[in-house]
């Protein structure tokens, strides 16, 4: 029996939540095996990427984010983040992709023979669910005396927004880095506040020794091994090797990483394991998790380890989910 909404309506095979990359990726193999689908996206068209720094350059070449079997022409070995929001754009309207934009997904339930996806504008039930929400929604805070106010960002994205002002950047990876010199570039008094001896391992090649040499010219302040103590109006509080000091400030962008909404996974019945990494279970061959007709694609499948899946070796989740949700129908 097909299932119905709360409005009568007929319900769908599968849905979707999140339309990113990867979630595009599932839609696509969903359209050719010719079953009934929706995505349902919280934000905008891979909402993920839009909210990326406004210059950002992948680190990956074109090809490695391509879904679909879709081109993916940049004008440089490396695309940007303008040319990947043009693809995947492209992409959804090209094939028709079926999806709910700004509409957020409150519940999963499974209920008998069907699944209950309640969001804040419907209620719709379906018949399988695949959950690609990623890891960019939550930023691990600071955990400091006004951390609330305002002049404090979580989310980098143009630099011409602080230029001639004294901006504090926490972090020392690929978007703390890139915050960092191109606010500089634009004017700025930047000091980098660094937990670790050094600046992050995983930084883009191309960008690390810039980054160093501005540092020690002098042209960007860093104090590593150091740690945000308090946050105030024109200032701000920091613990350095050398111990506490204050220095004036207009603007602190925190870009100490992002967490994926496993608490999400937890409320729908979802297994996680109790170590540190709080990994989901689910079937690497069918990526189905302990509740049936309830899948993982992306990077939601590491838990906490947001650093082993990408857009790259992500894709084949789609191929396997849909393959096996084909299976068990037939």
């Amino acid at each position: 029996m097909i299932p119905k909404t709360r409005n009568d309506q007929p319900g769908f095979d599968l849905i979707i939540v999140g339309g990113g990359p990867i979630g595009l990726a599932c839609a696509l193999e969903a359209q050719k095996a010719r079953l009934n689908y929706v995505i349902i996206e919280k934000g905008c068209l891979v909402n993920s990427i839009y909210n990326y720094p406004a210059n950002m350059t992948f680190f990956s070449t074109s090809e490695r984010l391509e879904i679909g079997g879709v081109p993916f022409v940049s004008n440089n070995n490396k695309p940007t983040r303008p040319e990947a929001l043009e693809y995947y754009r492209r992409v959804t309207d090209s094939f028709g992709v079926r999806i709910q934009l700004f509409e957020r997904v409150l519940s999963i339930r499974r209920e008998q023979d069907s699944i209950t996806v309640t969001t804040d504008k419907e209620v719709y039930l379906a018949g399988n669910v695949i959950i690609a929400t990623g890891f960019y929604d939550l930023p691990y805070l600071l955990g400091v005396k006004g951390e609330e106010l305002p002049k404090v960002k979580h989310y980098y994205k143009d630099p011409h927004y602080y230029a001639f002002q004294k901006v504090l950047v926490v972090g020392a990876m690929n978007s703390a880095v890139d915050a960092a010199l191109e606010t500089w570039r634009k004017g700025a008094e930047v000091t980098m506040i660094i937990r670790k001896p050094q600046i992050g391992e995983r930084v883009k090649y191309w960008v690390r020794p810039d980054i160093e040499n501005r540092i020690k010219e002098g042209s960007i302040k860093a104090f590593f091994h150091s740690t945000v103590t308090e946050i105030r109006e024109g200032e701000v509080d920091i613990l350095t090797p050398d111990g506490p000091r204050t220095i004036e400030n207009d603007w602190v962008i925190a870009l100490t990483g992002y967490q994926p909404d496993l608490e999400f996974l937890h409320k729908t019945g979802i297994q996680l394991s109790n170590d540190a990494v709080r990994k989901p279970a689910y079937n690497p061959d069918t990526h189905e998790t302990n509740v049936e007709g309830v899948y993982l694609a992306g990077v939601i499948c590491g838990g906490m380890d947001t650093h082993s899946l990408f857009i790259e070796n992500s894709r084949v989740h789609a191929g396997k989910i849909i393959a096996h949700i084909l299976e068990r129908a037939s």
